[in-house]
């Protein structure tokens, strides 16, 4: 039993009338369509004309050889795989036959041709055509599709995940296609793709509940298709740009979250792989879609303890200024190792700034016990230097598998004396007179059992200015550490009289980093 071949518009081309009428007759009992053509030239107006699946092509026309048409058929990029069957009364030796197969055609026959053997001949080149073609279309479906998974698993924001899904919908299927996202600032984006660049249109926030009811998905998760009627989509979304019916398909990844749906026109997906390769495209929109906010989700409450672990005010002194930046790094959901502090101990200000290694809850927590652990041995009176060294100890003791490193300053704020220990934290930037200078580097880094510390003492001017960083604000992987800390060393000479506006300054001119950034500024006045 064979399988059943679909109604196929085939094309006669012979300048024998009768010839034509006989054969057009056979197929049309078989069930063609049929188109005729008298010469080459009628040959490719009814192929721009017509969606032809089969040409039925006379070896001897009366403006070209048929031969030479087929070669060309093949050629042509819009029908090279359109199947051609040659037919002829004169060429109809075995050479002839040879030849004509070697030129293109899919099959060779010559007069007299028996109906039943040509009706079988026609289905079984079509089957073979169109075998070809559902393995080439699903070929490409899937290399789309696998194209699209990859953009939408590498979107980092929702409307550029709403992009890629809608421009990926229309890679697919060929057809326009809206995708409709529900992300936690509660504005529901619909993200339709035509053709040429994805656009956002007005979106009802019902829209996401009334997708759900259409395909029956509910409170449910997982992923539900439905076929809506076009009456029933325009009474949604009356300024949909789809025509005709509408395949939809909601996903939701977790139970309690807004469901992702994509809409695409239904004649885009007429068989059950395209349907199957739909719904996946929408189980793949709604993990990412999950992923993107649980990360969101993440990121703040990350953020949000990362700066209740900072100090919230610092101490006010007359004749100084202070700034403080701590700014997350822009790819990074968990919480980093940068801290600074300011401790005000009456005889001197403690300024501090450091760096725990790692990005992970761990890390933060070691930062927030070694700022506590900084302000118990302040209290008590410590010199820095003393102060460092107890520090190095309780990083040996209790977190042997980490290190840091911290800058900590004592200033005199009546004098503008100023002493820094540093242990293998970047030195500090002194600037004064329209000149900036770092600081001496040196010192080992806290966690090593050596207590080798740089140590300096200087003094701050009146209108000087102090700068500290963290390694995040100039380490980069295209630009050596050098490069960048003489860009800064050039950019901080001009202290605004803004010191706000100055940090501002200094963060922007780096730009969004790889990592965090903890920024210190203090300046004394004229």
């Amino acid at each position: 039993m064979t399988d059943a071949i679909p109604t196929a518009t085939t094309l006669v081309v012979d300048d024998n009338e009768t010839k034509r009428y006989i054969i057009g007759s056979w197929l049309r009992r078989a069930g063609h369509n049929v188109v005729e053509a008298a010469t080459a030239a009628q040959c490719w107006e009814r192929l721009a004309d017509h969606q032809i699946d089969l040409v039925v092509l006379d070896v001897q026309l009366p403006d070209a050889n048929g031969m030479e048409v087929c070669e060309q058929i093949k050629a042509a990029p819009a029908t090279a795989s359109l199947p051609v069957v040659h037919i002829s009364a004169t060429a109809v030796e075995s050479t002839d036959r040879t030849h004509g197969l070697r030129r293109g055609a899919d099959a060779y026959m010559t007069d007299p041709i028996d109906p039943g053997e040509f009706i079988a001949t026609a289905e079984a080149v079509l089957r073979y055509y169109q075998a070809r073609r559902r393995a080439e279309r699903i070929a490409e479906r899937m290399a789309a599709f696998t194209r699209t998974s990859l953009a939408i698993n590498a979107a980092t924001t929702f409307d550029g995940l709403a992009a890629v899904a809608a421009r990926g919908a229309l890679d697919i299927f060929r057809v326009p296609a809206a995708v409709f996202i529900h992300p936690p600032d509660g504005r529901v984006r619909r993200t339709v793709h035509l053709g040429n660049e994805p656009w956002n249109r007005p979106c009802p926030p019902e829209v996401p509940a009334r997708l759900v009811a259409m395909t029956g998905l509910g409170e449910d998760t997982g992923t539900r298709i439905a076929a809506v009627p076009e009456a029933q989509w325009r009474e949604l979304l009356p300024d949909s740009a789809s025509k005709g019916d509408v395949l939809l398909v909601t996903s939701r990844a977790k139970r309690g979250r807004p469901t992702i749906g994509v809409a695409i026109e239904a004649g885009g997906a007429s068989d059950e792989d395209a349907t199957h390769l739909l719904r996946q495209l929408g189980q793949a929109v709604a993990l990412a879609m999950e992923a993107l906010r649980s990360y969101t989700e993440e990121h703040l409450i990350s953020l949000t303890l990362q700066r209740s672990l900072l100090p919230a005010v610092h101490p006010a002194m007359p004749g100084w200024a202070f700034s403080v930046r701590y700014e997350p790094a822009s790819d990074q959901a968990e919480v980093g190792g940068d801290f600074y502090e300011v401790i005000d101990r009456g005889e001197d200000v403690l300024v501090a700034i450091g760096d725990v290694q790692g990005h992970s809850l761990h890390a933060a927590t070691v930062m927030a016990e070694l700022r506590h652990a900084l302000r118990a041995f302040a209290a008590e009176g410590h010199d820095i230097v003393r102060i460092l060294r107890l520090l190095n100890t309780v990083m040996q003791r209790y977190h042997d598998d980490q290190t840091a490193t911290m800058c900590l300053m004592s200033l005199d704020p009546r004098t503008g004396r100023l002493q820094v220990a540093n242990a293998g934290h970047l030195p500090p930037l002194h600037i004064a007179a329209g000149r900036a200078e770092y600081g001496g580097r040196g010192g080992l880094l806290l966690g090593f059992p050596a207590e080798r510390l740089g140590l300096e003492e200087t003094s701050v001017p009146p209108g000087g200015t102090v700068v500290l960083i963290t390694d995040g604000l100039v380490e980069e992987r295209t630009v050596s550490l050098t490069a960048n800390l003489e860009r800064l060393r050039t950019l901080a000479v001009d202290v605004d009289d803004d010191l706000e506006a100055y940090s501002d300054r200094i963060l922007a001119e780096f730009g969004r980093r790889e990592d965090d950034v903890a920024l210190v500024v203090l300046h004394r006045a004229p």
